[in-house]
Parts: structure tokens; C-alpha cells; sequence
């Protein structure tokens, strides 16, 4: 093909980057692509990876070696991540959220494409360098997070639900302890979902005590899988004490006074 201008170069490989994070593109994949050769594409490269390093987008890491290449990993500037959570908490601390029992009302958050979006690019952030194989939750409310996080790290999704399913084959059963209600539930995987060695990122929207999360972990390990993290949206103040090693959070949950219709909801200090 016709050697493209430089600009046209640069959006190009961009947007590739952009829309396949962590996948590796040897450099001879964009020299076809755009009639150019590979010193050029090099050059073009070192533009791109200048440009959204300076602006803490994220980083292009390049592999050496007849096997080697380029890839992107996802990034966000701290002010964009603060900026998020300053807008969740004006969002989640509306007295009009507060349900019967002291629940709060988050779903229209969780399912609103904008908001998981951003949401999965922050946690996608935290932990694009342990490069997770799989992005894995509990249905149902997890779901959007934990799709948007998987995109974001070009990980695949694996949901974990609360019966198994004949269409699903074998599955892998456990028994865990809610650590809210002290209530014994149950959890199921297929065999085919989750390889054995894989990485694991654990999403969830919501963490009180962590007995779900423990689940989780359990069941990963039955697949001889390993989970490099436990990524959540909201996490409470108490119990302070988890049932799983100490998760990332976005936001902490301190007290909803159902009287006062006044919720107590600040960013996680990391």
C-alpha cells in the first residue's frame, strides 16, 4: 500500500493501541498497515509513548527480540481518578439513596456505561502491571465494573454465579460464609471458565466484611489460579478487619444515619 503521512501514521497505531491494551503488535504489523518502515514506525512509537506518559495516560512498553513488539498498558492521572471519586461521593451522598435497613441505592451508578467505564480505567490502572489474565466477579451487580475493567486490561471476563447452569458443563462448586449475614451460600464456576496458572483480578462493587471476596479467592484456588488483587468500588469503614488480604478500593463507606438521611462517604486514602 501507499506510505501513509505521519499523522494519519500516528492516529493509526494509536487507536490500535488504544483499543487492544496489553496485546503485543510487532512492529511489522503496523509497517503493512501503513506502508512505512519499521524505523519509522519506531519513531512513531516514541511520539505516542512520550505524549501519553507526559499525561499519565497510561505507558507503551516495548518488547525487544524476532518476537517482540509494542503494547499499551492503561493508565489514569491521580487528578482524574480524585476528580471520579469526588463526583461518586456527591453522587452516592444524596439522602434520596438511603434504602430501608441503611442500604444504598447504587445501581443506576454501577449500570450507567459512563460511570463503569471511568470506574473500570482506574481499576485497570492499579493493576495493569500484573498484566491479570482474567477479570473475574459474582453476578450480578459486579458485572459492568468488572467488563469495563476487563477491557481496559484486554483481559477476559469470568463471571462467577450463584447456581450452576446445565448449558455450562462441569462446574466447580464451593460453600463460603457471608460475612455480613453469617449465612452459609453457595457459589459455582465452570471447569472451562478459568485456566489452571492464569491471573486472576478479583472486581466487586461492594465490600462489607469480604466474605463474598474470600469466596472468590477460594474458588480461584481450586482452579490453581492466582489472584494478583481485589479491586472495589465501595468498601465500609467497619468491620476494619477483612476476611481477604486488604482490597483497593475506590470509596469507603463510614455510616448511613437512616434518621438524619445523611450518608458518610469519602474517597479510600491510599
Amino acid at each position: 500500500m501507499d506510505r501513509l503521512p505521519k499523522t494519519d501514521r500516528l492516529i493509526l497505531i494509536l487507536k490500535d493501541l488504544l483499543d487492544n491494551p496489553g496485546r503485543l503488535f510487532p512492529l511489522s504489523f503496523f509497517s503493512n498497515r501503513t506502508g512505512a518502515a519499521k524505523s519509522s514506525i519506531s519513531e512513531d512509537v516514541a511520539l505516542i509513548r512520550k505524549a501519553l506518559e507526559a499525561n499519565g495516560l497510561g505507558q507503551i512498553r516495548t518488547v525487544p527480540g524476532a518476537a517482540g513488539g509494542v503494547l499499551y498498558l492503561p493508565g489514569v492521572r491521580e487528578e482524574e481518578r480524585a476528580s471520579l471519586c469526588r463526583e461518586l461521593v456527591t453522587a452516592l451522598s444524596d439522602p434520596r439513596r438511603i434504602l430501608p435497613g441503611g442500604f444504598l441505592y447504587t445501581s443506576d451508578i454501577i449500570f450507567s456505561p459512563t460511570w463503569s467505564n471511568r470506574i473500570g480505567r482506574v481499576f485497570a490502572s492499579w493493576f495493569a502491571e500484573e498484566a491479570p489474565d482474567y477479570v473475574i466477579t459474582v453476578e450480578t451487580k459486579g458485572i459492568p465494573l468488572a467488563l469495563m475493567t476487563a477491557r481496559a486490561l484486554g483481559a477476559g471476563l469470568v463471571i462467577i454465579r450463584r447456581d450452576s447452569r446445565v448449558t455450562e458443563g462441569p462446574v466447580v462448586t464451593i460453600n463460603y460464609l457471608s460475612g455480613s449475614s453469617g449465612k452459609i451460600q453457595t457459589m459455582s464456576l465452570p471447569r472451562r471458565a478459568l485456566r489452571s496458572g492464569a491471573k486472576v483480578l478479583i472486581v466487586d462493587d461492594f465490600m462489607r466484611a469480604g466474605g463474598t471476596a474470600a469466596g472468590m479467592l477460594e474458588i480461584v484456588r481450586e482452579f490453581d489460579a492466582r489472584a494478583c488483587g481485589i479491586a472495589v468500588l465501595i468498601q465500609t469503614a467497619e468491620p476494619s478487619e477483612k476476611m481477604v488480604p486488604k482490597p483497593t478500593s475506590l470509596l469507603t463507606l463510614k455510616r448511613i444515619d437512616v434518621q438524619k438521611g445523611q450518608v458518610d462517604i469519602e474517597p479510600t486514602q491510599v
